[in-house]
């Protein structure tokens, strides 16, 4: 934040493009790390964070909206540069009695444990990354249950649900003549054949194993090998477990293209496609329409 002031402190108005541009090269920061984007793919971590630092500074009554997209520094935010502070976080923010008096209301209705992991947090990330962090995790934990739950199914049950999982993925039209599913007694697994599309133009060959260890190159040339007796190029190999590094890095030398799924991806697909899973709270995250209130 600090940085940003200083930036503002010659009390002409400054847009929010140039602003992230100078704090950019500021930070010296690389094109990948420009590029940098929060978990839900919607925002650059490096413009959330300016956008987060420019509304706690606003809070605070240090900076001001003058029109659209631009702003500039109050008097109160000349006053604190003139104090020479070594940094300007939350925890500096919360001395200053317009911060305290903009954000009271809510600290009325937030626990004493909920406001000091607040602090903790937030002085180091966005509210959106921090949203975003508990989803993840929560997400994490939910994939976790998801794949144990998968491993202690009866293998039928398993043999369907890779074949609805596909379906889900629009691979194979309906469930009734998405593919067919041939348990293996003693395997565990199943190995069939799915539509590629809803025409049938062309199939796809899967395997599918509930292993508790790692899966290696030998089984995915065994995958290959079965692929070219099927006369088949294209191949689905999924597992609860995981697959080795040597599995992972095995390339055929023909035209086969084989995809590996393993128990996390797995269970992350299960969850992407509402398989097994059910909605149990949904938050809408908004924004100002800065066009209603656009005169012009």
């Amino acid at each position: 934040m600090l940085p940003l002031l200083k930036y503002v402190e010659d009390n002409i108005e400054h847009s929010n493009g140039e602003t992230t541009l100078y704090l950019t090269n500021i930070f010296n920061l690389t094109e990948d790390q420009q590029k940098e984007m929060l978990p839900s793919k919607k925002q650059p971590v490096f413009y959330n964070r300016v956008a987060w630092a420019k509304a706690y500074l606003k809070m605070a009554g240090l900076i001001e909206n003058t029109r659209r997209g631009h702003f500039k520094i109050t008097s109160r935010g000349i006053e604190i540069l003139k104090q020479n502070p070594t940094t300007i976080n939350l925890k500096f923010l919360k001395e200053i009695p317009e911060y305290i008096a903009f954000t009271e209301n809510w600290k009325n209705n937030t626990t004493e444990s909920e406001t000091n992991t607040d602090t903790e947090l937030i002085e180091t990330k966005t509210p959106e990354e921090v949203l975003e962090v508990s989803y993840q995790n929560i997400r994490k934990a939910l994939a976790q249950d998801l794949l144990s739950k998968v491993k202690s199914c009866p293998p039928s049950f398993f043999e369907n649900l890779v074949v609805e999982l596909l379906v889900k993925m629009w691979y194979g039209g309906s469930l009734q003549d998405a593919g067919k599913a041939i348990g293996k007694s003693g395997d565990e697994g199943i190995d069939g054949i799915i539509k590629e599309d809803k025409l049938g133009l062309d199939v796809i060959y899967i395997q599918a194993k509930r292993w508790e260890g790692g899966v290696g190159r030998p089984e995915i040339q065994k995958f290959v090998g079965a692929l070219a007796g099927q006369g088949a190029k294209k191949g689905i190999f999924i597992t609860t477990s995981r697959f080795t590094a040597e599995a992972k890095d095995y390339t055929p030398r023909n035209e086969t293209k084989i995809v590996l799924i393993d128990g996390e991806q797995l269970a992350q697909l299960m969850i992407d496609y509402n398989l097994g899973v059910t909605t149990e709270i949904v938050y809408e995250i908004k924004r100002l329409d800065s066009d209603y209130f656009d005169e012009e």
